[in-house]
């Protein structure tokens, strides 16, 4: 049994039948003070307290509760803050002065796990880990004899994630020292925006992203500095910081890239450009859009081999993807494909397309901005600035002779007005909608106005999905689910089965996912199913007729993925739980 739970029963502070009525259920014995607290026996924060009691006693040391994912860190540092009469910090929400990181030797701050976070005239605040660290705070002391040493509390995860940056920050600083130079030596901007050393740091921000699996380049300036950050897995991560000074001409030389006035910074811009990274050619979408400090700048990275990705390998099922091929071999009608933004629905149409695409086709794809250029079909660019919206290009793409036709969205009535009318009169139309599920893209359309037996008559398929991070391959190790979850699932899969999760490594940067994939539902509409749309039945009796139909809903897909080792239980609640 672990050392809290054998501590807490020696003090009575949890009654020895308790553990003993958990172990007769099975629950390992290592779980039994995470069931203790989730069944409310004790409560958290009576548990915490007595964590703190113990470490200020000197019995435990802080890294106990590393062996313990139930107990939160910040909740019991900010309880020992307060006893301790301390600060406790949120590393996250400050401005990090980076020039006051420099006065102390990195080995030095890695070596204590601590951060200098402010000074002033008389004194300096340091954040550590273990407040009880006496050598780090002698330490620290002799490197600012003439000033207060002031201890703050924040946790292991925010110290070390500063220190990682700290490191980034210092294997470009001779890159930024020739930046400056550069610019203290030229005196025009044209110059400045010209200086070769800009596109080398462009160069290592782009690589540095896309060799993490970045999705989106985030350039943001603050009051004190340049941040860059990347999205990796759908979560935005750090990557470097800069000083302010730096953001001027990096942010001019992006704009001069995709062709944007560099003049203009109180007005939002969109432009694009390309360049190779390492031995591939990638497409950048850039934004930009004025901030407070500037101007905030996100270049999407678009990598041409996964607009050709097949939909199997984006993670859809065999039977899944039977269904959406066989609604794409229909001679006519309509195909929407559903989910939240950031749900992957454009890398779903693209994969469609891809199954689309033939020399007998005419395929025509209206998009708002055109993502990825693709070989044997015809692509418009929606330009709302010459009076070309979704409906106008459909108006025109519907005299085009087309086979096939790709609506990037459908965003109002008359959009989808067009596309119901083209789906009835012998084109196939694929699209996206914003619903949370596949049933309900059939109300939305009944609420934009369109009539029941037409959405009847036009709707071949929907498909509704989501994204889910992947179990990393490197730390994956098999979890054991509460009682309260085991609870909340039950009859959803079989009493043996078995789950897994990553425990955070090096290879997924402590995050226990590497990659994401699609889960999904996908809605056949049959002649049984096309007669209640067209009664204008109900949610609940379509649902009901789905089902039978052989209907497999989007939380029961990803419970699969989870029996499948791919991804967690977690994440599958998280992202998928109605």
């Amino acid at each position: 049994m672990d050392r809290i739970t054998t501590d807490l029963l020696a003090e009575g502070s949890i009654m020895k039948g308790q553990v003993d009525r958990l172990l007769a259920k099975g629950i390992n014995e290592n779980l039994i003070l995470r069931d203790i607290t989730l069944s409310g026996f004790m409560t958290m924060d009576r548990l915490v307290r007595f964590i703190v009691q113990k470490v200020r006693d000197g019995v435990y040391n802080l890294s106990i509760i590393d062996n313990y994912d139930y107990i939160y860190e910040k909740v019991v540092l900010e309880k020992l803050a307060h006893e301790l009469d301390l600060a406790f910090i949120d590393l996250d929400s400050l401005d990090m002065d980076y020039h006051l990181t420099a006065k102390v030797p990195l080995t030095q701050l890695q070596k204590h796990n601590i951060i200098p976070v402010f000074q002033d005239d008389m004194s300096i605040t340091i954040a550590f880990h273990d407040p009880l660290n006496i050598e780090a705070e002698e330490s620290i002391q002799r490197i600012f004899p003439k000033k207060i040493v002031k201890i703050a509390l924040s946790t292991k995860k925010q110290i070390a994630s500063y220190l990682h940056k700290i490191a980034l920050k210092d294997s470009v600083k001779d890159l930024v020292k020739k930046i400056k130079d550069e610019l203290n030596s030229i005196s025009s901007i044209e110059e400045q925006q010209e200086a070769s050393s800009i596109l080398l740091l462009i160069d290592v921000v782009l690589k540095t992203c896309i060799n993490s699996r970045g999705s989106d380049i985030h350039i943001e300036p603050t009051e004190k500095n340049c941040v860059v950050r990347s999205r990796i897995d759908g979560k935005l991560v750090e990557t470097f910081i800069f000083e302010k000074e730096i953001y001027p001409p990096l942010a001019s030389r992006l704009k001069l890239l995709a062709n944007l006035d560099i003049a203009e910074k109180r007005k939002p811009q969109d432009g694009r450009f390309s360049t190779a990274v390492g031995s591939k050619e990638y497409d950048f979408r850039i934004s930009t859009l004025p901030i407070l400090y500037g101007e905030s700048i996100v270049m999407r990275v678009l990598d041409k081999e996964k607009a050709l990705v097949r939909l199997e390998d984006a993670g859809m099922d065999s039977v899944s993807y039977q269904k959406l091929i066989k609604g794409l071999e229909a001679p006519y009608g309509i195909i929407l494909v559903t989910g939240p933004t950031g749900s992957g629905k454009t890398t779903t149409l693209y994969g469609a397309l891809n199954e689309l695409r033939n020399v007998e086709d005419k395929v025509i794809t209206v998009e708002d901005p055109v993502e990825y250029r693709m070989n044997l079909i015809q692509q418009v660019q929606v330009n709302a600035k010459v009076g070309l919206s979704f409906a106008d290009a459909l108006r025109s793409i519907l005299r085009q002779d087309p086979d096939k036709i790709m609506i990037g969205e459908i965003r109002d009535q008359e959009t989808l007005e067009i596309a119901i009318k083209a789906a009835l009169t012998g084109h196939m139309v694929i699209s996206t909608l914003h619903t949370n599920d596949a049933i309900s893209a059939i109300p939305r359309m009944a609420d934009m106005g369109i009539e029941h037996y037409l959405i009847s008559g036009a709707l071949v398929a929907i498909q509704a999905q989501r994204l889910v991070r992947k179990i990393c391959v490197h730390c994956k190790v098999e979890d054991v689910l509460s009682s309260s979850v085991l609870e909340e699932l039950e009859g959803v899969f079989p009493e043996d089965s078995k789950f897994f999760k990553g425990t955070g490594c090096k290879e997924c940067s402590d995050s226990g996912y590497m990659g994401r994939e699609m889960i999904c539902e996908v809605l056949t509409i049959t002649d049984e199913l096309s007669t209640l749309i067209a009664k204008g039945a109900g949610k609940d009796a379509m649902l009901a007729q789905a089902q039978k139909d052989g209907f497999i809903d989007i939380f029961q897909n990803g419970i699969q993925k989870a029996l499948d080792g791919i991804t967690s239980i977690e994440e599958i609640l998280k992202v998928a739980k109605g």
